[in-house]
């Protein structure tokens, strides 16, 4: 016995450590008393036991329960399981996306980014949707890369309104046979990090690996690839580059070093299901998109897209409802939590209670300033009233979120 200065006794057992086998041979113990008294059970068999019990639990739980239990990002959801969330009664569903937003980001913050296209139109791809396809007639001219000093005062002005990351779209299909264009994005992004202090981002299209290791070592942010749609309707939308060519460009991005900022567009004809689908691409990504753009179509007069659009029926499951984007987005916040979430081209189509509404579902992000690419966007004094009025604030640039 050991009596401690207040006169407590404490009874101090010392156990001897188990019995080790011969070299090689797995740890065993001899229990104290009971039935068994004598016999040898393998540790090994033990753990084995609790990974079992472990693996039982996990497959017993619901998808929901799963996504919110989780402290790190979740890399091997099954489409049916995304299919649960995605199918959650809307109003639990916000709920739970609102608390998970909460739970993995602060939020009062959204960063406000700016997109300036640097080289528009003349694009040989066939994307249904673009109206900087040479394939269609819908009034936009292609255009050369435009100076060094044309995108410093864009950046400039969209810095003192407020804007942290500065996005540079190029409509190009690819980057071959482009070196003096990639010397001068290059030196774009450098000098806007540098003289400005902002995060940056470029969209240019595919990416081989060298390429990708070049913009890195520009001090790129981030690169802007999305995959558009679920891998099944894909088709449907283009045809001059496949699936897994996105899928390649993105890969060989996040191995350069670059973060991806990988997302979609919602109403080119799809359903529910293909939103499911879209969300599963993303969410077995390793590592999950940094940021993930949720664009709203907007049909572009001239363009195969819009006549589609126009030519389905109004109670079509193909129409793009509010709370399809809804769906969408706070499912995403579940099974990809740690990724910022950005309401993309098509906000300045939604009302504010709309917007609000996403906000809720799990946004944090979104373009502000004169114009997207080739499609309006809302203003920097007009959103930053409305942030104000909501709470909120911008985020600062290079701002690391930590995982509760």
């Amino acid at each position: 016995m050991i009596r401690c200065k207040r006169g407590f006794k404490i009874l101090h057992f010392l156990r001897k450590p188990f019995a080790q086998e011969a070299a090689g041979a797995s740890a065993t113990f001899k229990p104290l008393n009971g039935p068994n008294l004598g016999a040898k059970i393998p540790l090994d068999s033990t753990k084995d036991s609790l990974q079992s019990e472990k693996n039982s639990n996990e497959s017993t739980q619901s998808a929901m329960e799963r996504a919110k239990s989780a402290t790190t990002p979740i890399k091997n959801w099954t489409r049916q399981q995304i299919k649960e969330i995605y199918d959650t009664p809307l109003m639990e569903l916000v709920f739970q996306a609102q608390m998970q937003h909460r739970k993995f980001h602060d939020p009062s913050e959204v960063q406000l980014c700016t997109l300036l296209s640097i080289k528009t139109g003349g694009c040989s791809e066939d994307c249904k949707y673009c109206a900087q396809s040479s394939r269609y007639d819908t009034g936009t001219k292609a255009e050369k890369l435009i100076t060094i000093d044309e995108v410093m005062k864009a950046a400039t002005i969209a810095k003192q309104n407020g804007s942290t990351r500065f996005c540079m779209g190029a409509a190009w299909r690819d980057m071959k046979g482009r070196k003096s264009g990639m010397r001068k994005i290059s030196e774009m992004v450098s000098r806007i990090n540098d003289e400005l202090g902002m995060e940056t981002c470029v969209t240019l299209g595919m990416l081989d690996a060298q390429q990708a290791k070049d913009l890195a070592a520009s001090g790129l942010t981030a690169y802007n690839h999305n995959i558009d749609t679920s891998r099944e309707h894909y088709p449907n939308v283009i045809s001059t580059r496949s699936f897994d060519d996105r899928l390649e460009t993105i890969k060989n991005v996040q191995k350069a070093g670059i973060l991806a900022c990988t997302g979609g567009i919602l109403g080119l004809g799809e359903t529910p299901d293909d939103h499911v689908g879209f969300l599963h691409t993303l969410a077995n990504m390793d590592p999950h998109p940094e940021s993930l753009p949720i664009n709203r179509l907007v049909p572009i007069a001239g363009t195969p897209m819009k006549a589609e659009i126009d030519a389905l029926p109004k109670d079509s499951n193909r129409r793009l409802k509010l709370d399809q984007v809804v769906k969408t987005i706070a499912t995403a916040r579940m099974i990809m939590p740690q990724a910022i979430i950005r309401l993309a081209a098509g906000r300045y189509t939604m009302k504010e209670h709309e917007q609000f509404i996403c906000f809720m579902a799990g946004c944090n992000a979104i373009f502000t300033g004169e114009k997207m690419l080739t499609t309006m966007c809302n203003g920097w004094d007009e959103d930053i009233k409305m942030l104000e009025t909501w709470g909120l604030k911008p985020m600062k640039s290079f701002r690391k979120h930590s995982v509760v």
